[in-house]
Parts: C-alpha cells; structure tokens; sequence
C-alpha cells in the first residue's frame, strides 16, 4: 500500500490536490462563493506550472459548462466546480453530458439557495439536482472530499460509465476547514488513474454530429438507453471504490452504517454533518439508547438495495433533511419513503428539517430528533397530520 504524508489542508485545496494528481487537462469555471477557493488553487497551480492544463476563463457558469461540454467531447480529461446560484445558472447545460455521455468531473460546494441570499451551507442546490442524469456522491470531510474526487475521474472515464460526474461537498464545513488528512503520492494516484482515451473524441478527419436534434420516433429509446446504462454504472462504482480501498486503505460505499449492531431507531444523514450525528448516537448509546446511524454515500444512481439492507432491522428511520422541497417536507425523506415503499415494513419514518442557510446543527439537536422522534410517529399512526418539524428555528 502507498504510503502517503499526513497533511493539514483546507478542503478547497484537497479537492484541488486531487484534480492537480489527475492530470486534468482543461477546467472552466467561474467563481461563486464557496466554491472560489478550489478554482484560485487550480489557477495557481497552471500559473506556477506544477498542472500542465488549460485554464478557461468564462463570464458565467452557464459558459463554464458549455466549454466543458465542447472540452469532453474533443477527448480533454474535464474539472469544473460551482455553488447554489452558480449551479442553478448552469443547470441548463447540466443536462447535455450526460445525455451525450461526456465524463466530466465536477464538484459542488453545496450552498443555499436565494432569496433571501446566503453563501451558507444547506442541500438545496444538491436536491435541485436530483434528475440531471449525474453519477453524485457525497463527502463528510476533508480526506473523503479528495478520495472521492479521485474516485470520481476513474468512474466517469471507464468506457463502460461514461456519464458526468459529480462530488458534493459542504460549503464552508468542508470548503474552508482545514482538517488533517492523508495526502498520497503523486505516482500512487496517476497509477490508480488510466490514462484518458475518450473512445468517442471529436475528429476533424471523421467528423459526426453530437446532440443531434430527436423527433419522438427516437427520443423515447435514446432516453431508455440512458437510464440503463446509468443503472449499470453502479457496478464500476463499487468497483472503483473496492480498488479505492485495496490501494489506499479507505474504503467507501452507496450506505454506510455507524453503530447499527442492535439499532432499533436510526438517523439518516447526509454530508457534513454526519460525523456531528455520530457523537449524538455515542452520547445516547452511553444512556442505553440502542440507536444507530446510516449515511447515505451515493445520491445517484439511487442505492436501494443497500439502504433496505441498512434498515431491514429497525422499528423507527429518521431523517434529517438540509433542504426544504416546498409543499412537500424534505426532499430526502420523499426519496426515502419512495424507496422503502416496496418493502410493505412496519418501519416507522419521521423527518426532520435542519441546518438550512448555515445554521448549526449541534449534538443535542440530532438527539433531540431520536428522542422525540416515536412521539411523532405515534402521532402520524393516529392519523394526525403531522408536517415536518424544523428544528432549531424561532416560532
């Protein structure tokens, strides 16, 4: 196993690291709050010379992804990087990697949206995000930003993937915290990363159309082999990771599970906040409480054979929304209730709405969910309507 150097570094600058260690060869981006950080590093780096790329400098988010889009399509290994209103800007063109399968690799320092305006961290711009057709995934600090990112260019660029690519990473939490963390070797990464040969490059002395114009005799089959081949993306995932593992001693998967032995209840959550949950579930496993925690790693392809594995045990899920789908509760929990949906359980589920625009989500706020969680699903058996209750929040 490589050995690597035990590093202090900002998670801004460690998703960098990873882009520099892939040898990407053109990013475009724009800066937007708190994402700025990554795309000054990588600046920096072509500037000194220690990454051989192209730096595309665009007057939007929207131009930044369609200098990506036209970047994959000529064979270029492709970074970009944004944030809540900066996503929404590029959302449009989003859409075109993956329905032309272009492998670019981007990473969200997720933010929330306006208005009232707020740089701060919460999972809105993710959650808007949901149906783009992106391989996403999710980090809870500053080693899993880089591991990831690194994961992220192997799995984009298998030839039997091609699909974009996308890591989210809290904003501020992570983008502006220095942590420690494992740096590995340059040589170590380039290894675990082949060389980029896009199998479909755009060729002057060959030239196709790509995106052509689908009137419905055609549409409907080219999107049902899209959402195939996505599906079936999930196996290079697990095996990317596996390999991840076996090269780098840190291991990843769709769902992963915290103290959940003889859990009868669990938190469900995502990102950042997840290791803040673990010492809620410590403090309580300390009280007697048989809790548990489960994260949820991969955000698309959807894992649902892990996550009813995960829960197969449990009387009470609770799950902890950073994001509001307006009329509706927490959007993660609506996922979560979709996919459990089949199993016809008698699992009880209860959400929470918490952390949206920044605001902390200390421990006693995740115990505060486990503990008063069965007085709610009580209330929703007796036929109450119960909305889902925001926590923290002045009434």
């Amino acid at each position: 196993m490589p050995e690597g150097k035990r590093v202090g570094l900002e998670g801004s600058f460690a998703v960098a690291e990873a882009v520099r260690m892939a040898n990407a060869d053109v990013i475009s981006a724009y800066p937007i709050t708190p994402q700025t950080h990554i795309v000054e590093r990588l600046a920096e780096m072509i500037a000194d010379g220690e990454l051989n790329a192209e730096f595309i400098c665009v007057e939007s988010e929207h131009s930044a992804m369609s200098a990506c889009v036209g970047a994959s399509a000529a064979g270029a290994r492709v970074f970009t990087c944004s944030a809540g209103q900066g996503l929404e800007l590029m959302h449009e063109v989003l859409y075109i990697p993956a329905s032309m399968r272009l492998p670019v690799v981007a990473v969200a320092a997720n933010r929330a949206l306006s208005a009232p305006l707020s740089v701060w961290c919460d999972h809105s711009d993710a959650m808007a995000l949901r149906d783009i057709g992106w391989i996403q995934m999710f980090a809870e600090n500053n080693q899993q930003a880089f591991d990831l990112t690194v994961c992220a260019f192997k799995i984009a660029e298998d030839k039997d993937v091609l699909f974009p690519t996308m890591v989210h990473i809290d904003g501020f939490y992570l983008s502006h915290v220095i942590e420690d963390m494992v740096l590995p070797e340059d040589e170590a990464v380039v290894n675990f990363i082949p060389d980029f040969a896009y199998p479909f490059a755009l060729d002057p002395e060959n030239p196709v159309s790509m995106g052509c114009y689908a009137p419905p005799f055609i549409y409907p089959e080219a999107k049902k082999a899209q959402e195939v081949d996505f599906e079936n993306a999930k196996s290079t995932i697990l095996e990317t990771w596996k390999e991840f593992g076996e090269t780098f001693g840190r291991s990843y998967a769709p769902v992963e599970t915290y103290r959940m032995g003889d859990a009868s209840s669990a938190l469900l959550t995502m990102g950042s906040s997840s290791e803040t949950a673990m010492l809620a579930v410590d403090e309580l496993r300390a009280e007697g409480k048989d809790v548990g925690l489960i994260r949820l790693r991969l955000w698309r392809p959807f894992p649902f054979a892990e996550l009813r594995e995960a829960v197969k045990d449990l009387e009470l899920l609770v799950v902890m929304d950073r994001a509001i789908s307006f009329g509706m509760g927490g959007p993660v929990t609506s996922e979560v209730k979709s996919a459990l949906y089949d199993m016809r359980t008698n699992l009880k589920i209860v959400e929470f709405i918490a952390g949206i625009g920044g605001r902390d989500i200390p421990i006693e706020d995740f115990k505060y969910m486990l503990t008063h969680a069965p007085e709610r699903a009580n209330a929703v058996e007796r036929g109450e309507d119960i909305a889902a209750r925001m926590i923290g929040v002045r009434e």
